[in-house]
């Protein structure tokens, strides 16, 4: 994931228990962005997208973005003085516009991902250069943006600014702090910028291959470095990056059918074949290693996969910006738990003459409820109708919502139900790729992981856990009204920044969040089967928390998170395992679910409450989305601002 690719690589965007969008490896040490590259992505990125990599190299580092134009008012003066000094919004949009034209230079791959393609020949190599030259474009643009006084800046552009310098902030903390391209060997994988230049119909296809065919060749040099870097590598991330090679390897295949029936000459044909060569080389080289590494590293030679708790509430504050730290969201989850356990008890209890018959009650309420759930998901679509039931279900999604006027729906944007590519299996069940803010028309991917080739009771678990009424509740999350359409949304506003940078607790707290806005608006027929599935699946979001935090903070073991997850949070074996696996590739991402759907909760009662019979639910929507994937606490600034304006006015 979203296409946002490095959103969606930070933002995956993502099923709100059981997705992980596996990092486009190209991307930049940076904080999530609003693309989906699987959402969530995920994926920023999105503000999913979650893996941070090298910073990319990118042209020459603009020295010139703040010169000229009233932007250079804004520069420090001589001497060590600042300018700082009251800015309006046209000074603001032309210093914004600055910026955004050295961002460009600086990252090739997210430019792409928003969809500029002429970037498309370049690939930043991550090596120490890159790393140096982008802390450089960081620090430049941190001291230029603080020298702003915001006073007279509407709050849509105060908001734009808050989100630049928290961008740079965050980055400059990944390259300098976190450095996770120094022990993720599946952070360093070119295949999603060919994936999107090959499979983006933004130019003739020629055009296209011969943008491939010059980025080619800089694979060797990239995983040469890629190599270089990595200093004590985890065992899982290395697991992994090996998995993925395969992946990588059948992208370059299809750009090699692709250029057989192109009308590139034969010149051409002939060094885009041998640069694709030189590439597999370099791929197969870099999985050697790493294979090499798994076979003869003892033990204690690798890294923990563990961040630790200072790593965590530090990465916390980046990934999420919450007013809560990570151990009180943690704390804020337990509780929550509790509720949803509350809940589900009633509903088991209510539905047990039902679905159980004369079967005695066991007294512990858990078991009670484990029994009316797994009796309930032996309802489901078998293996070959899975992704015939999920295109089915979505037009019924969009009636609904039409019908409720929940909000308002772009019919004309596709979605392209697939199997998630190769290159980025590994944890993934579903997923949303959506296209950049640049190309809001591209098709938008939902990413299903085929079931082939796993063991039958393997298939039959996951199929077990995507039941009949979960699989409309994941419908929803990854779709219509979550992912899909908040995405949609996002590539409307009016802001770029919004857009690029997202906000990967906004992205999925919505998706969250839609689940429940559209039971309480009675889909799904308001049955008591639906309200328990649902408490299910929700409980799940909260144990994200809960788990991510016990895992790389508290130490949870193995054993320990699949007794969590499978007897408190009723998953079964197989999601399970899945989310033991993701727990080990990413962390914090796995709380953004909770964190905003809390926020996003709180934020609609309130205004219920302070509007009265004035709320309109629709209205709500469409003020949320329409400021992009901004942090939650931003848009709640922002829409409060927007409803003092009558009352100022009529002063």
């Amino acid at each position: 994931m979203q296409s946002y690719k490095a959103i969606l690589s930070a933002l995956a965007l993502s099923v709100a228990g059981s997705v992980l969008v596996v990092p486009e490896a190209e991307a930049v040490n940076r904080p999530a962005k609003a693309a989906a590259k699987n959402t969530k992505k995920a994926a920023p990125a999105a503000k999913g997208k979650s893996a941070k990599a090298a910073p990319k190299k990118g042209g020459k580092t603009s020295a010139k973005a703040v010169k000229g134009g009233k932007a250079a008012k804004l520069a420090p003066k001589r001497g060590g003085h600042e300018d700082i000094r009251l800015i309006k919004s046209a000074e603001f949009a032309n210093t914004r516009a600055y910026f955004l034209k050295d961002f460009w230079q600086q990252d090739p791959e997210t430019a792409m991902s928003a969809g500029r393609y002429d970037a498309g020949n370049r690939l930043s190599i991550p090596d120490e250069p890159t790393r140096e030259q982008y802390l450089q474009f960081c620090e430049r643009w941190l001291k230029t943006l603080g020298n702003i006084n915001e006073t007279y800046l509407p709050a849509a552009d105060k908001t734009d600014l808050a989100m630049m310098r928290q961008y740079l902030e965050s980055s400059r903390w990944y390259i300098n702090t976190f450095r996770e391209f120094a022990w993720n060997p599946s952070v360093h994988n070119v295949a999603g910028g060919f994936d999107s230049l090959i499979n983006t119909p933004f130019a003739p296809l020629e055009k296209r291959l011969r943008l491939i065919s010059e980025r080619l060749i800089k694979v060797p040099a990239y995983y040469a470095a890629a190599q270089q870097g990595l200093q004590q590598p985890t065992r899982e991330h290395t697991q992994l990056a090996v998995a993925q090679a395969a992946g990588t390897l059948a992208v370059f295949d299809l750009i090699a059918d692709q250029a057989k029936t192109s009308t590139l000459s034969n010149t051409e044909k002939a060094d885009l074949k041998s640069r694709l060569q030189d590439a597999r080389i370099a791929v197969t080289g870099y999985r050697d290693h790493l294979q090499k590494l798994l076979n003869t590293t003892p033990d204690n030679g690798w890294r923990s996969f563990r961040i630790g708790k200072e790593l965590y509430e530090a990465k916390f504050k980046a990934d999420i910006q919450s007013d809560l730290s990570a151990e009180q969201m943690y704390q804020k989850a337990l509780a929550a738990k509790e509720d949803a356990l509350t809940r589900m008890a009633a509903l088991a209890d209510q539905l047990w003459p039902k679905v159980m018959g004369d079967t005695a009650k066991p007294e512990k309420v858990n078991q009670r409820i484990k029994m009316v759930i797994d009796k309930l998901s032996e309802k489901h679509v078998s293996a070959d109708q899975l992704y015939p039931e999920i295109r089915r279900q979505l037009p019924v999604l969009e009636a609904w919502i039409r019908q409720k006027d929940l909000l308002n729906l772009d019919a004309s944007k596709p979605l392209v139900v697939r199997e998630t590519p190769e290159y980025q299996r590994g944890v993934t069940v579903a997923s949303i790729e959506a296209p950049g803010i640049f190309r809001p028309r591209d098709n938008t991917y939902y990413n299903v992981t085929p079931l082939t080739g796993q063991p039958p009771e393997q298939i039959e678990s996951t199929l077990r856990e995507y039941n009949n009424w979960v699989l409309q509740i994941l419908n929803i999350h990854e779709a219509i009204p979550g992912h899909y359409t908040q995405l949609q949304h996002a590539n409307q506003s009016m802001s770029v920044i919004k857009a690029l940078y997202g906000n990967g607790a906004m992205i999925e707290g919505w998706a969250v969040y839609s689940e429940r806005m559209m039971l309480e608006s009675g889909y799904g027929g308001d049955t008591p089967e639906m309200w328990l599935m649902y408490y299910k699946w929700n409980l799940r979001t909260i144990c994200n928390t809960i788990l991510d935090y016990s895992v790389h903070v508290l130490g949870m073991t193995q054993d320990e998170a699949l007794r969590f997850l499978m007897e408190d949070a009723f998953q079964t074996q197989a999601e399970a395992r899945g989310k033991w696996s993701r727990v080990q590739y990413s962390s914090v991402q796995l709380t953004s679910y909770f964190s905003g759907y809390a926020d996003i909760m709180a934020f609609r009662d309130q205004q219920k409450q302070k509007l009265g019979k004035d709320f309109r639910l629709k209205t709500f929507h469409e003020q949320f989305l329409s400021y992009g994937s901004a942090p939650v606490a931003m848009i709640r600034k922002m829409m409060e601002e927007a409803q003092k304006k009558p009352e100022a006015a009529a002063e």
